[in-house]
């Protein structure tokens, strides 16, 4: 099923992915140093349009910790969020609590695999697309998936909760 494209060990993701025989397409690239925005230098490393390899942002949505997965083309509406994920307010998470939720680092962060299952509201756009992609849980790896696959791995809900940037 998958495509195992890395050369190497798995990550918790790519085992979420294989053990649910779901289709997918792992990326590697390059990576440079110190970016602030990993997705946008994934999506360009990778030649993928931004609007289609979507960014894992840990928030807090009324204190509880919360997955937004959204388009690195756009920011993220944390008043849409809360919305969405049946709350008041939203506001990103500590990165260093982002990190030991998920078992991830920041610019790895996948939506899959998390070291704790946290609720997770997918952009709505993703859907208007065959595949997305989105970290394979390390920086330098992409995997790319059915965005329905997407959702039904990770229990996520949809929602628009993306803002286009200006």
């Amino acid at each position: 099923m998958g495509s195992k494209k890395n050369g190497g060990k798995g990550t918790p993701a790519t085992v979420v992915a294989t053990r649910a025989g779901v289709a997918f397409t792992l990326h590697p690239y390059e990576t440079g140093g110190g970016e602030e925005s990993y997705g946008e230098a994934a999506a360009d490393a990778l030649g993928v349009p931004r609007d289609r390899l979507f960014k894992t942002l840990v928030t807090e949505v009324d204190g509880d910790l919360t997955v937004a997965v959204v388009p690195v083309s756009a920011t993220l509406d944390l008043k849409a969020l809360a919305g969405a994920a049946g709350g008041k307010r939203a506001a990103m998470a500590d990165p260093a609590a982002a990190e030991r939720v998920t078992g991830y680092v920041r610019g790895g962060i996948s939506p899959l695999g998390q070291r704790k299952r946290l609720p997770t509201v997918v952009d709505s756009s993703a859907s208007g697309f065959s595949t997305i992609y989105v970290s394979a849980g390390r920086r330098g790896l992409q995997i790319e998936l059915a965005p329905a696959d997407l959702v039904t791995l990770t229990g996520a809900t949809t929602a628009g909760i993306a803002r286009r940037r200006a």
